[in-house]
């Protein structure tokens, strides 16, 4: 025999359980360059600075159509 409930778990007791599962908002900070928004510990994505300190330089694409 298989195992089953012994009762059926209630809509009240499925909620309580699945309460802590919700998505929440990522915790964003401003860049000290350029002031966008950026992940905290993370490179700006949009100056490439972190910490004060320019990582990455971005290079400007020419398209040739």
């Amino acid at each position: 025999m298989a195992i089953v409930p012994k009762r059926k778990t209630s809509k009240q007791r499925k909620h309580k359980r699945q309460s802590h599962s919700a998505l929440k908002l990522p915790n964003l900070v401003s860049c000290s360059n350029c002031a966008n928004k950026k992940l905290p510990h993370h490179i700006c994505q949009f100056c490439g600075f972190y910490k004060n300190r320019k990582i990455i330089s971005f290079k400007a694409v020419n398209d040739k159509n």
